[in-house]
């Protein structure tokens, strides 16, 4: 196969100029993952501790294999919302070993306003859901939650994807025989109750472990009766005599040991693919910062980037002399094979051909597709409108909805319009999506927004003052909205990751997608 050739230049004055703006981006990406690593922060993480109780992310380490490779998603979902009283939405949710077995892990965080629901966590707690459904992972639940957040219930509580619709996924999936587990470490509350009661298997800790649809308060106001959380629906009490829960331990470490055990005995035909014949690529991840740098206006080769991640840096590619600002072929990700779709420029009609008939190729081969994007959209103008151009993006967008393969989608830089939608953006429901720290994502540049609105408004023959309140008004939206932070916060995407990261997050997901149902139908012409 052929290996991809490399311009880059680490020691001339670009490469360093755009190095140093990178690593700027990256310093913050790196700043705010440690501040949300921090729960609800040092008080409340010394409080839980006190209590004999585990923090959240380190419940995990220790279900985890030693060593094992763990792919947290969504880590800044709620990133600078409620003034940042909520990180990480409350709840940390991943794909890791357990027993060999990989599984989607959904887990409390109850140092952040203990463990309840706020509407991105209800988003974020779907998502996983989500995602382990279309894998078929075993997702095993680590619960220590207040249940919802009470002033935002028309945000949580009523709609199908909403609080009940985690219920009603996780019954779905049960039925469907992926397992469900759940480790009780401390109060499920009213609906919440319904994690556990929901699983196919249950540990409880005993002290700190509660199951009730009602709380003592809530009894208490309901019945006047008084009792205490124990005896009301503690470990003891629904292991011994309920059977709610099917085991008891009697500290989290002990928990977390039983579903490890519990996972080595699901007969589970899934396992990650390790091949250490691998061979790494060529050239040093470290060196994109200095080929993208973090101002979108400056081009660079996509196929720089491919030849820092994918396998011996070895790429065939597809159509190398036609529709040539759409980058496609074929290559290996960790012994994986992958068929890659990258912008190098903006979309004409021929690249949109190229690219429909390359998806139709790789649906055809079965080999699992992966979108890179750094998209300004579609060409637009008399020129591309003659040459056909929203027909042929139109073959390109039906090609990404049709497709049967996994898709993968990584925001490298821009994510801008139609384009987004090309390049299989959200709404086209990729496997999984993720961003760098520098890229961006909304309808339109500020600047271009901001020009479409003064036209408009200067055709009316409206104050210039106004139009000018309005141009800044219009770029300081974009420029709040466009940013990756923005994005993540509401789970637009499954998380931001460092460019030196990338290879190992593509070559987890390839892994988990690898013995997807693959569907022998017939497959449609997208490039007639």
């Amino acid at each position: 196969m052929p290996v991809l050739q490399t311009s880059a230049v680490p020691n001339n004055d670009d490469f360093q100029t755009r190095l140093a703006g990178f690593n700027r981006a990256l310093e913050k990406l790196r700043q705010n993952h440690a501040r949300i690593a921090e729960g609800g922060g040092p008080k409340m993480r010394e409080r839980h501790i006190s209590r004999g109780k585990i923090p959240v992310r380190d419940r995990i380490d220790m279900l985890l294999d030693p060593d094992a490779p763990f792919l947290e998603l969504s880590a800044l979902a709620a990133w600078s919302m409620y003034d940042n009283r909520v990180p990480s939405a409350g709840i940390v949710t991943g794909i890791g070993v357990v027993s060999g077995v990989p599984c989607m892990i959904i887990a409390h965080d109850a140092t952040v306003s203990g463990g309840t629901y706020f509407a991105e966590t209800v988003k974020k707690h779907f998502r996983a859901q989500e995602i382990a459904d279309e894998q078929r992972l075993p997702v095993i639940y680590l619960v220590d939650s207040g249940g919802g957040n009470l002033p935002q219930q028309d945000l949580i509580f009523p709609d199908k994807e909403h609080f009940g619709g985690s219920f009603y996924m996780q019954s779905r999936m049960s039925a469907r025989g992926i397992p469900q587990l759940a480790a009780v470490f401390g109060p499920c509350t009213a609906g919440g109750a319904y994690i556990p009661a929901l699983s196919d298997e249950v540990i409880m800790t005993k002290g700190h472990g509660h199951i009730f649809l009602g709380g003592p308060p809530l009894v208490k106001a309901a019945t006047k009766e008084e009792i205490d959380a124990d005896s009301l629906g503690g470990a003891e009490l629904h292991t011994y005599e309920t059977g709610v829960s099917d085991h008891i331990a009697h500290s989290e470490a002990e928990a977390l040991g039983k579903m490890r055990d519990i996972v080595a005995n699901l007969n589970s035909p899934r396992a990650l693919v390790t091949n250490n014949d691998v061979l790494p690529p060529r050239y040093d991840a470290s060196e994109i910062g200095g080929i993208i740098g973090d101002d979108l206006k400056r081009p660079y080769d996509i196929r720089e980037i491919i030849a820092r991640v994918v396998d011996d840096s070895e790429f065939q590619p597809f159509k190398p002399d036609f529709g040539t600002t759409l980058v496609c072929g074929f290559a290996k990700i960790h012994g994986h094979p992958v068929g890659i779709i990258a912008n190098n420029g903006v979309l004409f009609a021929e690249s949109a051909v190229k690219g429909a008939h390359f998806i139709e190729l790789c649906d055809q081969r079965q080999i699992p597709l992966l979108f890179m994007q750094n998209i300004t959209g579609f060409m637009v103008g008399l020129e591309s409108e003659r040459a056909g151009i929203s027909k042929h993006s139109a073959k390109l967008v039906y090609a990404v909805s049709n497709a049967r393969v996994p898709k993968i989608t990584l925001l490298c830089g821009g994510s801008y319009g139609a384009g987004n939608y090309g390049m299989c953006g959200r709404a086209f429901r990729p496997d999984f999506l993720f961003s760098w720290p520098t890229s961006r994502i909304a309808i339109m540049g500020g600047e271009t927004a901001a020009s479409v609105l003064t036209d408009l408004q200067r055709a009316k023959k409206a104050d210039e003052d106004k139009i000018k309140a309005l141009e800044k008004k219009t770029i300081d939206q974009f420029t709040e909205q466009e940013d990756p932070y923005y994005a993540t916060a509401r789970l637009w995407d499954d998380g931001i990751i460092e460019p030196e990261q990338t290879r190992d997050v593509l070559g987890i997901c390839l892994g988990i997608t690898a013995d997807f149902e693959k569907d022998t139908g017939p497959r449609p012409v997208y490039r007639m």
